[in-house]
């Protein structure tokens, strides 16, 4: 089970863990709604090293994202739910609209990425390699989406389903 930690307190656990000879995972998103896309590349990134830390968007973050009316969930309850899966070890919420805080806080060894990506098109790749981290595009092919998942339990609803 996963543990809601802050920065400070994951990039001194994440620096422990190196001297200790462990790797250090990151994989971030907002995970508004969570789905099995969302299961499944945490699962692949957790494959990549010791220690899967997750960097979660705050409400206001996600709001700036992806509009208004989201998040659907609370960061608290988005934290809860991602502590409660069993690849995750940490889970750290932030508030900037780009991840790259937390890479250079947590210097992680890998930084994964979903399948809606490409190694060419990761925003954060040359600050993981300026860091001696490596970039990692993990999980299913991107077959799921949280808007579309939104969109259609309104749609649904609206119909009377």
């Amino acid at each position: 089970m996963g543990l809601l930690i802050g920065r400070e307190e994951a990039a001194a656990l994440a620096e422990r863990l190196r001297e200790e000879g462990r790797t250090v995972v990151l994989a971030n998103g907002a995970f508004d709604p969570l789905h099995v896309g969302h299961v499944r590349y945490l699962k692949a990134a957790k494959e990549c090293g010791d220690t899967l830390f997750v960097a979660l968007n705050s409400d206001s973050s996600v709001r700036g994202l992806k509009g208004p009316g989201r998040p659907v969930i609370t960061q608290d309850e988005r934290a809860e739910i991602l502590c409660a899966l069993e690849p995750v070890g940490y889970v750290l919420i932030f508030d900037e609209p780009t991840v790259e805080q937390v890479i250079r806080a947590l210097r992680p060894d890998f930084h994964c990425k979903g399948t809606d990506y490409t190694p060419g098109s990761v925003p954060e790749a040359e600050l993981v390699r300026s860091l001696g981290g490596e970039v990692r595009i993990v999980g299913d092919p991107k077959n799921h989406d949280s808007s579309a998942m939104i969109r259609k339990i309104k749609t649904d609803g609206a119909d009377g389903k």
